[in-house]
């Protein structure tokens, strides 16, 4: 029995490097995507057809809920102009500006009411998948030193808790991206709040670059955590970051030099097909890659690389035998 191939999705962010437009920023193209954003889209999704790639995840502006809002009117219409071009929504990010923090006392009212106005929206687009990280970690040697400790945790679990049952709701599943820098980078970080968390309301997104960043082992995380694993965000690292970085707006920035293509970097991707194949979230394959200047290429190159790793015979038979065992259960 041969494993379905899966759906290739990517994250808007691909599609948000200024030469891919025709300007000569960031800021330029977030300001022309704002006032044009039916324009932003169209040329999204025909590109997205142009590589293959099916699936899309929301994320922060110019590619957020909002845009896709003011561009088609509603969530129906979206999920229509989508599907016309054989494309869906696989997920949003909570991301912006305006998403509350978890860190402030007094947010938890605010928090679920975000992140049901998200659901909301994904169980009208058709998508099932509300992807969050914890908030950052501080700078370290800042003073008073923030702990990432038990204590910690707890409340992230707790809140976890509270937004994962307001958006099952609506047919959605919550699950929490390892982020760079953030609460949840580190292999203990994610097995810690994994153990504190309830797998019916709390699920996994782990990227396979941030984890590699933060000195972790990817593949032994998703095979640690398989059965929570609702999507994957495919993504290399050059090498772990092995300075402490400043946390504050630029990290993101400061990141880049240590991210780059698939199959150009650490991550070893036959370990890590192998160990998507035996996951709830196995359906999909996200391609992860910032701002692409040229996305049909870099897309079409992510995908060969995932092809091939999930055809290398360990891959295929192991997960064939998954999925009859299943089938005979």
């Amino acid at each position: 029995m041969t494993p379905p191939a899966p759906r290739f999705a990517t994250d808007v962010i691909t599609f948000y490097h200024p030469d891919f437009w025709g300007l000569d920023s960031a800021e330029a193209l977030r300001d022309w995507a704002h006032d044009h954003p039916g324009a932003f889209w169209e040329r999204v999704m025909d590109t997205l057809t142009e590589a293959g790639v099916t699936g899309l995840e929301l994320t922060f502006a110019p590619g957020d809920i909002d845009s896709a809002l003011r561009a088609f009117g509603g969530a129906a219409s979206f999920r229509h102009e989508l599907a016309a071009r054989g494309l869906s929504v696989v997920s949003a990010f909570v991301a912006g500006s305006d998403a509350p923090g978890w860190r402030q006392d007094g947010n938890l009212p605010a928090i679920v009411a975000d992140a049901e106005r998200r659901a909301a929206f994904l169980a009208e687009v058709g998508a099932e998948l509300l992807v969050a990280s914890l908030p950052m970690r501080a700078t370290f040697g800042t003073r008073p030193p923030f702990f990432v400790d038990a204590a910690y945790m707890t409340r992230m679990a707790d809140i976890a808790h509270v937004v994962g049952e307001a958006v099952s709701r609506h047919g959605v599943q919550l699950a929490f991206h390892t982020e760079s820098h953030s609460t949840l980078w580190y292999e203990r970080d994610i097995d810690l709040f994994m153990a504190l968390t309830d797998p019916r309301y709390v699920w996994l997104c782990p990227d396979s670059c941030h984890i590699a960043l933060g000195g972790g082992d990817p593949v032994a995380v998703a095979r640690r955590h398989s059965q929570r694993i609702a999507l994957a965000h495919w993504k290399d690292a050059v090498k772990p970051i092995d300075v402490h970085l400043t946390i504050d707006e630029t990290v993101f920035a400061r990141q880049q030099p240590y991210m780059t293509e698939l199959g150009t970097g650490i991550v070893d991707w036959r370990a890590w097909a192998d160990a998507m194949s035996f996951t709830p979230g196995a359906g999909t394959v996200l391609i992860e890659l910032d701002e692409a200047a040229d996305p049909v290429a870099a897309l079409r190159a992510g995908r060969a690389v995932v092809e091939e790793a999930r055809a290398w015979p360990a891959v295929g038979d192991r997960a064939a035998a998954h999925i009859e065992r299943r089938g005979r259960a």
